[in-house]
């Protein structure tokens, strides 16, 4: 069965930046105005990391606007806000940047069912001839296609 996913927000900048070597869905524990600025898509996930406290999985940095009529109840718009694994996903994901050296990023968040929900990734930092490297790889298979359009 395939569900409807509504993406809100996305890391345009995790591929380019990093080797995604795997990802996992987990749930974001919002406030209520969070949630309607989620709905609005006033979200920003650029500068975000993911981080493990207390057997715990966190995100900072995650830019949330202050929802235009939440008066005194709004919430501070980069708080850090707890994401929902199941305990051994987590341990797994310690491990792996404990043993290894790798980064937990967010790629995107969707709302799915209504619940706000985000993907997260382990990812290994590229070195800058890594980018370029990339780089050249996508502009030579996007004339390779260019080419075999023209022709056909």
């Amino acid at each position: 069965m395939e569900r409807e996913k509504n993406v809100v927000a996305r890391n345009k900048k995790a591929r380019h930046n990093y080797f995604i070597l795997e990802t996992l869905e987990c749930g974001i524990v919002l406030t209520g105005t969070e949630m309607k600025s989620v709905r609005a898509s006033k979200i920003s996930i650029q500068d975000a990391f993911c981080q493990v406290e207390n057997e715990e999985l966190f995100i900072f940095n995650m830019h949330i606007a202050k929802y235009s009529q939440g008066n005194r109840f709004n919430h501070d718009e980069t708080r850090k806000r707890k994401l929902l694994a199941h305990k051994r996903q987590i341990k797994r994901l310690m491990g792996k940047v404990a043993q290894e050296g790798l980064t937990i990023i967010p790629l995107e968040v969707y709302i799915v069912r209504g619940y706000a929900k985000v993907e997260i990734a382990l990812a290994k930092g590229k070195k800058q001839y890594d980018k370029r490297e990339t780089l050249k790889r996508k502009q030579v298979d996007r004339e390779i296609h260019r080419r075999l359009k023209q022709r056909y």
